[in-house]
């Protein structure tokens, strides 16, 4: 029967007579697991924030009309060409209205279904934005705000002024940062606007929106629905678009496809608007994990060296231990003992330098004009890598005291002690 008590108050003497070693073993451990969670931490916090600044200013179902040809060209109607082969050349697309036919209706089935978080009407009007001789082109996309606000992350990319101003504001527009420093402007200034046929309308500044894509600041603005349906001229069930969050995305293809047949639209899901981040955002996750796992195998691997010098450096005690009526298996485990116990220290010590350091990144400045929301760097605490953390450093320090006091159970003790 294993005395467990001596055992371990035999490798505890080891592990404090042998301070040093001790030190420097518990310390590879700590470094290791303390640098991969580190690692892992801030890289899964970036490339996070990465895919949320894409992809939730991105609908998981796009709905509008698209700009198609004509399935049945002019020249097919004519019988006495059916039998001939055709070539035309310069086919025009058919010409379609850009509103979404019987919006609101579609709207009313949509907020109905199960799996519709919510959805959104919008209205995109080419415009023309002027600041004295200037004429700068651009859009405006009507909105309902709040529900823009409930649904998306327009809230966050609103760098001055609010949702609320805006729905409160028959006249408002919230203009993009890159077109309000262009044309030097300011909250509760008037910017007028004109559309492709040519009326102006003046609207008043409640807010400034950025969402970090250049692109988009220096074009896009946002005005209530009703506002720019009254810019141009149309009546109230006039849309042209419908974005839609669900409450299940992986689902979000195979409703498009769906929509599209029921409404006779075109309806884009996320994972085909984002095709190329996505092949991106998965690359990125991929080295990731490459990296904190090759972080992990160079670690263990140092782990084990050490390890492996602490066990052949108590040759003589190994000896002792034998010739005092010590088995080969108690001698195993006293050594596997004490690796364990550098394992568990190293790895708590490791968790807590890791999440200290993450800590410090946490609350680290972050400031860039393109990312007016983010003010410190993203870092991930994810549980899950802690207990990785700490689950290999008891494996590898367990392989590790393993491998060589495996070795050292089989030793002849007469051997050591001759010194042969």
């Amino acid at each position: 029967m294993i005395n467990w008590s001596v055992i371990l108050g035999i490798a505890k003497t080891h592990l404090i007579t042998k301070m040093k070693s001790t030190v420097t073993a518990t310390l590879g451990v700590t470094f290791g697991i303390g640098a991969y969670i580190t690692l892992v931490s801030f890289m899964t916090g970036l490339n996070a924030m990465l895919d949320d600044l894409v992809l939730n200013q991105t609908p998981h179902i796009h709905m509008y009309n698209e700009i198609r040809p004509s399935e049945t060209q002019p020249i097919s109607l004519y019988g006495e060409f059916t039998s001939t082969m055709n070539i035309v050349h310069s086919i025009k697309p058919k010409q379609n209205q850009e509103k979404i036919h019987n919006a609101l209706p579609i709207l009313s089935y949509l907020k109905k279904h199960p799996n519709v978080k919510g959805a959104t009407p919008q209205l995109r009007a080419q415009i023309f934005y002027l600041s004295g001789s200037i004429e700068l082109g651009g859009n405006l996309v009507g909105v309902d705000i709040m529900e823009e606000a409930r649904l998306s992350n327009i809230q966050d990319n609103i760098v001055e002024g609010s949702t609320e101003a805006l729905k409160n504001s028959n006249n408002g527009i919230l203009l993009g940062a890159g077109l309000a420093e262009k044309m030097s402007l300011s909250i509760g200034d008037r910017v007028q606007i004109s559309t492709v046929a040519g009326d102006i309308f003046p609207l008043k500044i409640v807010g400034f929106y950025q969402s970090g894509i250049a692109e988009i600041d220096n074009v896009q603005s946002f005005a209530n629905l009703s506002t720019v349906q009254q810019i141009l001229g149309e009546a109230e069930n006039y849309v042209t678009d419908i974005n839609i969050k669900l409450l299940n995305i992986d689902e979000s293809e195979s409703m498009a496809r769906s929509l599209e047949k029921q409404f006779n639209v075109k309806a884009v899901d996320i994972n085909e608007a984002n095709a190329q981040f996505e092949t991106g955002s998965n690359i990125r996750n991929l080295i990731t994990y490459a990296v904190s796992i090759t972080l992990l195998i160079v670690a263990g691997f140092g782990i084990y060296n050490i390890l492996n010098m602490l066990i052949y450096e108590k040759m003589k005690d190994i000896a002792i231990l034998k010739a005092t009526g010590f088995s080969g298996k108690d001698v195993q485990y006293i050594f596997m003992a004490q690796a364990i116990i550098i394992g568990l220290m190293g790895g708590i010590l490791g968790l807590l330098i890791g999440f200290g350091l993450s800590h410090l990144i946490d609350n680290a400045p972050f400031e860039t004009e393109a990312l007016p929301t983010i003010s410190t760097y993203p870092v991930n605490f994810n549980g899950t890598y802690y207990l990785i953390g700490i689950t290999f450093a008891l494996i590898s320090t367990f392989v590790a005291g393993y491998l060589p006091s495996n070795k050292a159970k089989k030793i002849d003790p007469v051997k050591i002690i001759r010194g042969t």
